[in-house]
């Protein structure tokens, strides 16, 4: 018997999971993707109700950290468990992004069921509609570890700053 354990290259490590509730949050999560793609990151998409397809979310949390995946975002509005269920399953960092849906108080039931997670399940919350927030979080987890990543990063907090600057200069 085989006792080694078992050794996922880098590359693989870097690959950040964003799932849905519902292909109606999509348009949110898609900004998540863009700004990932834009680091190099590779992303897994996929839609994982927490209340309609619950053994497809116990097996995705379960297993993610064994195909690669080092954080996993989260979208979901109205009741918005999906995050949470899955940081209570999942050794992996959760972002979640609250989203305002049809069936949403304002997004406000979406913010607070993903912010107000018990002692010993954080989820990291962005604001409202906040996917561009979440993969950009995402990508600075994964930077702490790998040097190219975080280059994009600072490369990337630079042009922020250049772009206020310009935008100031235009002013005068």
């Amino acid at each position: 018997m085989n006792n080694k354990p078992k050794i996922i290259n880098k590359k693989q490590m870097s690959k950040v999971a964003i799932i849905m509730g519902s292909i109606s949050d999509m348009p949110v999560m898609q900004e998540a993707i863009d700004i990932l793609k834009g680091f190099d990151i590779e992303t897994e998409v996929d839609i994982v109700s927490a209340h309609r397809t619950p053994e497809k979310l116990f097996d995705f949390s379960k297993n993610a950290h064994e195909r690669g995946i080092s954080v996993i975002i989260a979208g979901a509005g109205g009741a918005a468990h999906l995050p949470g269920m899955v940081a209570s399953m999942s050794p992996l960092p959760v972002i979640g992004v609250p989203v305002k849906s049809s069936n949403s108080i304002d997004g406000w039931d979406s913010v607070l069921s993903i912010l107000q997670m018990p002692g010993g399940v954080p989820v990291a919350t962005v604001a409202l509609n906040g996917a561009k927030n979440a993969g950009i979080l995402a990508a600075q987890i994964i930077g702490s570890s790998d040097k190219c990543v975080l280059d994009k990063i600072i490369a990337y907090k630079e042009g922020l700053k250049q772009a206020v600057l310009k935008a100031s200069e235009g002013l005068k």
